[in-house]
């Protein structure tokens, strides 16, 4: 069992994304949940407002099913939570799962998580995971919650070289409006 790489409360993880060696591969998925709340799902999940959040209704563990249409390199996982504003829905157990299916999925890390206030940054192992499955499961809460809150989940894929040569990474705002080619 591991402790996750905390940043300080409020560190956005869409700096990461600014350094240009990570990007955020969310929307190539198809998520899916073991249960929720009505207007409390996966829209709110990945709605990028930390004021709204996923909300469980049922029996722990408590599943976040995340799917890709191929195999997917996935270096890390960023989980938003807030146990001040969540109390006993804060979770305190999770289990990072990879697979192909539902069938074959392997825990890969198990943390504890104290009072957690902020992003949690999660890698998944010293280097990434090529996989189509990631399930995040919600083994236990503080104060023996039965149900669990998530504010946001995000998903990172590290970025490729270029094959044609070494070129400086463009971390600027302009710049990062024209790193991709549609």
């Amino acid at each position: 069992m591991t402790t996750p790489t905390k940043t300080p409360p409020g560190a956005d993880p869409k700096q990461l994304e600014r350094t240009g060696t990570v990007r955020e591969i969310g929307s190539q998925a198809v998520w899916s949940l073991s249960s929720c709340k009505p207007g409390f799902g996966v829209d709110q999940l990945r709605d990028d407002n930390l004021e709204t959040y996923w909300q469980s209704d049922g029996s722990q563990p408590h599943l976040v099913n995340i799917q890709f249409r191929r195999r997917t390199t996935v270096k890390m996982l960023c989980i938003y939570a807030d146990y001040k504003s969540d109390e006993s829905y804060t979770p305190s157990k999770i289990s990072v799962r990879v697979g192909n299916n539902f069938h074959n999925l392997q825990e890969i890390r198990q943390l504890e998580m104290v009072e957690p206030s902020g992003w949690i940054h999660i890698s998944l192992i010293n280097q990434p995971i090529s996989t189509f499955m990631i399930q995040i499961a919600v083994l236990a809460n503080h104060q023996n919650g039965r149900d669990t809150h998530m504010r946001q989940i995000k998903v990172y894929t590290p970025v490729e070289e270029s094959s044609i040569g070494k070129f400086p990474r463009c971390t600027t705002v302009d710049f990062m409006m024209y790193r991709t080619i549609r």
